[in-house]
């Protein structure tokens, strides 16, 4: 190899950069006959400057002078059908991702180099170059920062344009292979909480935003195959089940915990977006249908399944806008007329501010196929009280599921007064010092009995309550513990 006559020269110093950055240079096109030349150069270049970045600043001015970054673009541009992409961005992802000093991040992300290398004209054919490019971008996106994030953005008057960061990483986020969604997600989180008001008016904004839309969209198609499984379960053997069933349920509720992360933000625009899209595309279809008794087409959830979603839902994402919405579709048949028109009464309400918030939302919302209930009172689309019969039913897995459900609402932070007093867990979390007396114990039950028995008769409102006490008792042991 040519580097082999240059072992008495010290292949750090700054004299042996120049060498390579002027063989670099030299090539007019790159094909499967220099190829290994051309990689050996980018191999030394970014070893060098990593070098220089830490140890030697002079090594870095050069890198600047002749502005070695537009070189990575025009080999880019003069490859011919060479394969050069994939070790190039993996260098150049190496090179970022060693970089300490915020001058050399600045400059390597100014005059949209980067951005030209992210928006190449990339063959992505089934091989490893996705791999490469997606692990190039979240480098950059490591690197970003209040003061740098503007280096990445073209704006026009006081709008973002254009973010080929974050528009071409969008790209992969329904990508089969689970090590790149993984990363896009990281990328986008990384994005986020980057406190930037223009970047996120262009990420909240359709049609980037759509993206939110699509997140909820394959969440529903998750628990679309999660149902089908759970209904085919018979034909497979007890260890195959177990695999299945685990393997449909972590990626649920690893996308959940996607969006709690960024809910977790803090940003008003996007918690709006997500949770928008959350209740409108998920919530509302599943629980509505799931809670009418009238016969299903076939397109919905079973109720196993439908149960199941929406716990998860409440102990992953919670929020007052979810915790409260479900809780209040759940029990408002079960509630007096005074206490109905005490709660209508009262605008400050978390309960029916929710129902306000859902009713423009869905009017408003930006994501195509959004549930719309608009038209009437959303508290006219309330459904009947099926949840009681899910508990006093002959299945068990549907009467636990249903009691589970009640449980989880039960135990969130989230939940109003007046429906966490109607679920029986107040006083262990909303008052009393956490102490759980005998005389609030007695009360809880009575509230249970009242709400439930007026519909029912005295040996189903008895059940009712000997299922509470498991419950209640499952969640009380838990939290002590």
């Amino acid at each position: 190899m040519w580097r082999s006559l240059w072992r008495s020269i010290d292949r750090f110093s700054l004299q042996y950069f120049k060498h390579v950055i002027n063989e670099l240079q030299k090539i007019k096109v790159v094909d499967m006959h220099n190829r290994e030349l051309v990689v050996d150069l980018l191999q030394s270049i970014v070893e060098i400057v990593t070098y220089g970045d830490r140890q030697d600043s002079q090594i870095f001015e050069c890198f600047m002078e002749h502005q070695v970054l537009a070189e990575f673009v025009r080999v880019l541009k003069i490859s011919k059908n060479s394969r050069i992409e994939a070790p190039l961005l993996q260098y150049l992802s190496i090179m970022i991702q060693n970089m300490d000093s915020e001058y050399a991040i600045y400059y390597c992300l100014s005059n949209d180099y980067v951005n030209n290398i992210i928006t190449h004209p990339y063959k992505f054919d089934g091989g490893d170059l996705a791999q490469y490019y997606i692990s190039f971008l979240r480098s950059v996106s490591n690197k970003i920062n209040g003061d740098t994030l503007c280096l990445l953005v073209k704006v026009h008057g006081d709008a973002v344009v254009s973010f080929p960061l974050y528009s071409e990483a969008l790209k992969f986020a329904q990508h089969g292979e689970k090590m790149i969604q993984t990363a896009i997600r990281a990328l986008t989180l990384n994005i986020y909480n980057v406190s930037d008001d223009m970047v996120y008016q262009f990420i909240t904004t359709p049609p980037v935003s759509s993206y939110f839309s699509d997140l909820i969209h394959n969440l529903k198609e998750q628990c679309t195959h999660l149902d089908n499984l759970v209904h085919a379960l018979e034909e497979m053997g007890v260890n195959q089940r177990r695999k299945e069933l685990l393997l449909k349920t972590d990626r649920i509720v690893d996308d959940l915990y996607y969006l709690k992360d960024i809910l977790c933000v803090g940003e008003s625009r996007l918690s709006k977006v997500v949770t928008q899209n959350v209740l409108n595309l998920l919530l509302i279809p599943i629980l509505h249908p799931l809670l009418h008794s009238r016969q299903s087409d076939g397109s919905n959830l079973s109720p196993i399944t439908s149960l199941y979603i929406v716990s998860c839902l409440i102990q992953v994402i919670g929020g007052k806008s979810i915790v409260n919405y479900v809780a209040g579709v759940l029990l408002y048949p079960y509630m007096s007329l005074s206490v109905r028109e005490a709660r209508e009464a009262c605008l400050s309400s978390a309960f029916f501010s929710n129902f306000n918030d859902m009713e423009k939302s869905s009017c408003s919302t930006e994501s195509e196929g959004a549930e719309s209930v608009n038209g009437s009172p959303l508290h006219r689309h309330l459904p009947e009280g099926r949840i009681l019969d899910f508990i006093l039913s002959d299945n068990h897995s549907l009467s636990l599921a249903s009691l589970f459900l009640l449980l989880t609402l039960a135990e969130s932070k989230d939940l109003e007064d007046l429906l966490a007093s109607m679920v029986s867990l107040s006083a262990m979390q909303h008052g009393n010092g956490g102490k759980y007396t005998c005389e609030v114990y007695a009360s809880d039950f009575k509230c249970i009995i009242e709400c439930f028995s007026k519909r029912t008769t005295n040996h189903c409102a008895n059940k009712v309550a000997y299922w509470m006490v498991l419950a209640k008792a499952t969640g009380f042991s838990r939290n002590q513990a």
